[in-house]
């Protein structure tokens, strides 16, 4: 009697397992451009955006104090000045840019101080229970955004997400911790899992 194990059950396995290699590609395919990190860049300054509100202080000038909103080609309208480009300026150099557009003649030594009122939205997609837009607050974790959302779905992949920031053209595929960051405007994405 021969007992040398049969080999031939252990290719029968191969069909499935190719059949579960090519699910797995169909279904992961990212809606923009990937690449992968660990952690998604981490912004230095916050650079403002459109659709924003911000708050503009002129000392000692109450008709140059307001809230101002960021229009959709990233300019602001201020009184006196005119147009001011403030899309991708940060709040404290939005503050000088107006402080000099003044002193040209409208306001002697203007101090100016800018503080983002309500910030862009986030974007929440994919596997979580209220997918959509969302009001973004200030040091905002991706699990606090998802909470948001009403958390995961029974099936969402929770260790790895994709997230795209507002201001990049390519989607990053990251592993999932407790202080991963978003900031405003970004695009969350939760993939279904497999298994």
């Amino acid at each position: 009697m021969d007992t040398r194990f049969d080999e031939k059950p252990r290719y029968r396995l191969w069909p499935v397992f190719m059949m579960a290699l090519l699910l797995s590609a169909c279904a992961s395919s990212p809606a923009f451009p990937v690449e992968t990190a660990e952690q998604p860049d981490i912004k230095q300054a916050y650079q403002l955006g459109a659709g924003e509100t911000v708050q503009i202080i002129t000392y000692g000038e109450d008709s140059l104090t307001g809230e101002f909103i960021i229009g959709a080609n990233g300019i602001l309208a201020f009184p006196l000045v005119g147009n001011i480009q403030a899309a991708g300026l940060s709040p404290a150099d939005l503050g000088i840019n107006i402080a000099a557009a003044l002193a040209d003649g409208y306001v002697i030594n203007p101090q100016v101080n800018v503080e983002v009122k309500s910030y862009r939205p986030i974007y929440i997609l994919g596997e979580v229970n209220k997918p959509g837009e969302y009001p973004y607050n200030p040091n905002m974790t991706v699990l606090a955004a998802i909470a948001k959302a009403d958390g995961f779905t029974y099936r969402a992949q929770q260790r790895q997400i994709f997230i795209k920031r507002a201001d990049q053209p390519n989607e990053v595929w990251i592993t999932l911790g407790s202080n991963t960051r978003i900031y405003p405007g970004d695009t969350i994405r939760i993939v279904e899992r497999f298994f």
